[in-house]
């Protein structure tokens, strides 16, 4: 197995897949406090953190399943952030016999039509390339992280999406991701494993709408608004997620 991870805990698996512009410092303090409990294994995905960078592909379910598999990991309960999530909810609708439960945290959504806004705002950070302090400011101005922006945790956020901005600037140009086919939001509703939804209450209308989708065809799911929380959720309320996932699990 080529990417980086770290195992931590003993028990049944916690398998930790982070978002977009981070890595796997983004479960910093939640992946602590599940290893008590649990055998926690945190990744970085390709082409992030210490993880080799993407060749002009990358299929990042199949690399999940792969990370399983070399662990001896038969069933795992899989914790997704935002892109992490949407990884996640992938994997549960291709392989839902390795999942025993899901547990999402603001994820995005396959094939989900994103609002014209949403969509501009990732247009405005492409454009400052390859001025990565200009990309960072954009990206920083986002309601995504207002909450995490006035938080002790301000500068590991900010370390997590500069490093993603200079890392992504080296990909190659004909890069793109391999996601399964029929996208997830066709299949949503076969989704099997027992499923636990966080978001924060101030995060963006877009993964409010995510959420609404979920709530009226996933069939075996229940929600947990975070309050004071924007899109950051490990970063701001690792331990009201602990509480809640603890409880889940074990329920």
């Amino acid at each position: 197995m080529d990417l980086y991870f770290e195992v931590t805990g003993n028990g049944h698996p916690v398998v930790l897949v982070h978002s977009g512009g981070a890595d796997s410092r983004l479960w910093t303090y939640l992946a602590p406090l599940l290893s008590k409990n649990y055998k926690v294994i945190a990744f970085d995905g390709r082409g992030a953190g210490k993880s080799p960078s993407p060749v002009t592909e990358a299929n990042y379910v199949e690399d999940l399943l792969a990370l399983m598999d070399d662990h001896d990991l038969n069933q795992a309960t899989i914790v997704g952030h935002s892109m992490g999530g949407q990884i996640a909810t992938e994997f549960a609708l291709s392989y839902p016999e390795r999942v025993s439960k899901l547990v999402l945290l603001a994820p995005s959504l396959t094939g989900f039509p994103y609002s014209e806004e949403f969509v501009q705002y990732h247009i405005e950070v492409s454009k400052a390339a390859p001025d990565i302090d200009k990309m960072l400011e954009v990206a920083l101005h986002s309601p995504t992280y207002q909450v995490v922006n006035n938080s002790q945790n301000k500068d590991l956020n900010a370390q997590m999406l500069k490093h993603h901005f200079e890392r992504m600037l080296k990909w190659p140009s004909d890069f793109h991701i391999t996601w399964p086919h029929p996208p997830a939001i066709e299949r949503l509703g076969e989704l099997k494993p027992e499923t636990l939804f966080f978001i924060g209450d101030q995060d963006l209308p877009d993964n409010y709408r995510v959420a609404d989708y979920f709530g009226k065809v996933v069939p075996n799911i229940r929600f947990s608004v975070m309050t004071n929380a924007d899109h950051m959720l490990p970063l701001t309320h690792s331990e009201d997620l602990y509480r809640e996932i603890i409880a889940f699990m074990e329920d």
